[in-house]
């Protein structure tokens, strides 16, 4: 949803017959819905069921596309925009149910595809947005949404099982309300800054009443008995650091998306611009999200051997890398190429770090609520990042002809921008304390646990007792059958060395239970099951020697 609009950008004030600075609002209220809805959306999965709420989010994404289709006035347009930004509550309810739902060996490349969804949509969007819009009308890519979004839901609906998972409480409709005016007044600014002046006094006063409504927000929180976020869990060491890498991951992210599609669409006339079509320079930059999704099953290998902590301070160093090295690689298009796929590699693993890293340090009953401030995190670090991008290229710019021309000056701070971004959150990763051995415990067993668990459940449904001789001692590799009503044998076992057995049952109903050793006589007891889960208690004895013709 971000993206879809980015090839567009330039031509809204026309297509909307309004001003620049109005037609803004189309991008900015997405950003604004998306960074309100992830958490609060994430909780009511919590509360009410990930799977219904992860629908919902689809549902209001596909009521805004269609608002959105259907107008060329910037009022019904900005509403629709709103309703579209819902769609980013689908990622943390996705990982919440994934972490509940899925076995331990498929969670980690699962969730490191769902969370690199984010670059991936983006990356690939780009390049499809701007081939329907230079062919097509502009409406189109709405219709499109929509038609993904009713896609999504049907599959959602005939694929996707509700989870048991339900977090105790009810909804904290007071501290959505302020976490929402706090985000709304803290985000604002960021995104409309350099429209209204930096040190304007409406730029001052915005962040200054962020900070009082989320000082108050937080006092809340700390109050009520179930709240929106747990800021208590949100303060642990893990989960702290991990957010404030998130923001940085977030501005790496965007740098890349921001920088490249202007260097490959400025004319060569600038001496330094490539002069691609608007299609060429999608189509360089998508690589970047191609590239985070095939390091899905990559990070969930190198996870399982070495901890997210690990791949997470692995794909930062990616990152730097690729930032570095892309200082030099900007003179053409193929270089730009090269860039896209170094920065996905390491943007992929950091991003599908970033969850396994939360759902290992907070309960499964906050695991949407928890994801979501994540995601919002590293929305944060978008708006971020476009912002200062923003203000370093428009303050190096060129002014040809009272037009304003990037400079490869300004990319290229733009890049080192992001490279210390990088550098902080690789500083925070290393402090993330050794992964909790109690986190496991908190998943769902794996494929292999879960048979072992169901035979185990099906002895307990059974008989289970221990094999005497006349004196009551043990007797081992006692031979005990189960026959059932008409007869037939319904189960055999052998007794172990302290003469103990268990005997699954199939269904209720009355048995008999026949035990044999060598040098004792046969025994047969009869027994009735219920054919719930407690076991029935039958010890068996055997009389003394057998009798031989």
């Amino acid at each position: 949803m971000q993206t879809l609009l980015v090839p567009v950008i330039k031509d809204l004030p026309q297509l909307l017959n309004t001003s620049p600075s109005n037609a803004t609002w189309v991008l900015t209220s997405t950003l604004l819905s998306g960074a309100v809805a992830t958490p609060i959306m994430g909780r009511l999965g919590d509360l009410y069921g990930k799977r219904r709420m992860l629908i919902t989010s689809l549902a209001v994404m596909v009521v805004g596309a269609l608002i959105s289709a259907f107008t060329s006035a910037l009022l019904p347009m900005i509403v629709g925009r709103t309703l579209q930004g819902f769609a980013m509550g689908a990622i943390p309810l996705g990982i919440g149910l994934m972490r509940d739902m899925l076995p331990r060996e498929k969670l980690g490349s699962a969730m490191a595809l769902m969370s690199s969804s984010i670059g991936v949509g983006g990356g690939l969007a780009l390049p499809a947005a701007a081939l329907v819009a230079q062919h097509t009308d502009w409406h189109a890519l709405f219709y499109g949404a929509a038609g993904l979004g009713v896609l999504s839901i049907g599959l959602t609906l005939l694929t996707v099982p509700e989870s048991p998972m339900r977090a105790e409480g009810s909804f904290d409709l007071l501290g959505a309300l302020g976490l929402s005016a706090g985000l709304v007044l803290f985000l604002l600014p960021i995104t409309k800054g350099s429209d209204w002046g930096w040190s304007s006094a409406t730029t001052l006063g915005l962040f200054a009443a962020a900070v009082v409504v989320l000082l108050l927000w937080g006092l809340l929180e700390l109050r009520v008995a179930a709240p929106l976020v747990d800021l208590r869990t949100t303060a642990r060491r893990e989960v702290l650091l991990t957010n404030l890498a998130s923001i940085m991951v977030g501005v790496a992210f965007y740098v890349v998306s921001l920088v490249l599609p202007q260097l490959l669409q400025l004319p060569t006339a600038t001496g330094y611009g490539l002069g691609q079509s608007m299609v060429v320079a999608g189509l360089c930059v998508a690589p970047l999200g191609l590239t985070m999704m095939f390091t899905a099953p990559v990070y969930a290998r190198l996870s399982a051997r070495y901890g997210p902590k690990v791949t997470l301070i692995l794909g930062l160093l990616i990152i730097a890398i690729g930032y570095g090295g892309g200082l030099g690689l900007m003179s053409a298009a193929w270089q730009t190429v090269v860039t896209s796929v170094m920065l996905g590699a390491g943007i992929g693993l950091a991003y599908s770090s970033l969850p396994a890293l939360i759902v290992g340090a907070v309960p499964a009953s906050e695991t949407g609520a928890a994801n979501g401030l994540n995601t919002l995190m590293r929305s944060i670090g978008t708006s971020v990042s476009s912002a200062v991008v923003g203000m370093v290229l428009a303050n190096t710019a060129d002014h040809v002809g009272g037009v304003a021309v990037p400079t490869m000056h300004g990319f290229r701070v733009s890049f080192l921008i992001a490279t210390a971004a990088v550098a902080l959150g690789l500083l925070l990763a290393l402090f993330l304390p050794r992964p909790n051995r109690q986190a496991a415990s908190q998943l769902r067993a794996s494929s292999e646990e879960e048979a072992n668990l169901a035979r185990a459940a099906e002895v307990l449904r059974g008989f289970r007792g221990r094999v005497l001789d006349a004196d009551g001692a043990p007797v081992a590799r006692a031979k005990v059958t189960l026959i059932d009503r008409r007869g037939r044998q319904a189960g055999a076992t052998l007794s172990a060395e302290d003469g103990s057995y268990v005997l699954a049952v199939p269904a209720e109903g009355p048995y008999v239970l026949a035990a044999r050793a060598a040098g004792h006589g046969p025994h047969a007891s009869s027994a009735t099951h219920a054919g719930d889960d407690r076991p029935v208690d039958l010890d068996l004895s055997l009389p003394g020697e057998a009798v031989t013709a």
